[in-house]
């Protein structure tokens, strides 16, 4: 069901129609707790294993809030979607989603992921009592790529929060995480 539901999402927002998203991201929750833990570990011990700036990074942090598997889609408007959790040393504290509309030159879909390390307790602190964060407000979030991974030390870790993007698949130029919400799921 989580394919259907993925697949329903993302035609929701390419025809960008605000009622059929708003009906789709309302949709019972079809992913069991059990699987997003699953996908998050699974995930989580993938780019750890395969970026040493990850897992440096990962070392030092106070938390990460992981997000496995994100559907985006779009035809002029679009969006992403996709459910995760958030670690304290390991152990899962609260589970989120991620949403971004996004509306422009753009067609195509894709899925990803991407995992945002919690620096210091304010940033923690911050994500546990919003009501929903946007990337962008808050704390300083340092999108690593290629080149930023390069000049990162643990001496140089002095911002908020460092996120990664990973496992990229499909055909849609570009990502970007600014203006993404992230919001508190229901406890279950």
């Amino acid at each position: 069901m989580t394919k259907f539901r993925s697949a329903l999402l993302a035609a929701c927002l390419v025809v960008g129609a605000p009622v059929l998203t708003t009906a789709c991201t309302s949709m019972p929750d079809e992913v069991s707790r059990a699987d997003i833990d699953s996908q998050s570990t699974q995930a989580l011990n993938r780019l750890t294993a395969d970026n040493s700036a990850a897992k440096a990074i990962a070392a030092k942090s106070r938390a990460v809030l992981i997000f496995p598997s994100i559907v985006k889609a779009g035809l002029g408007v679009g969006g992403a979607y996709g459910e995760g959790e958030m670690r304290k040393s390991g152990v899962v504290q609260d589970y989120y989603s991620t949403f971004t509309g996004s509306w422009g030159l753009q067609a195509g879909a894709q899925q990803y992921g991407y995992a945002v390390f919690l620096m210091n307790d304010d940033a923690v602190k911050y994500v546990e009592d919003s009501d929903g964060w946007e990337i962008g407000v808050g704390p300083t979030v340092v999108l690593v790529n290629a080149g930023v991974a390069e000049n990162l030390s643990t001496s140089t870790l002095k911002e908020d929060a460092y996120a990664f993007i990973f496992d990229q698949k499909g055909l849609m130029a570009g990502i970007s995480i600014e203006g993404t919400k992230i919001t508190k799921l229901d406890a279950k």
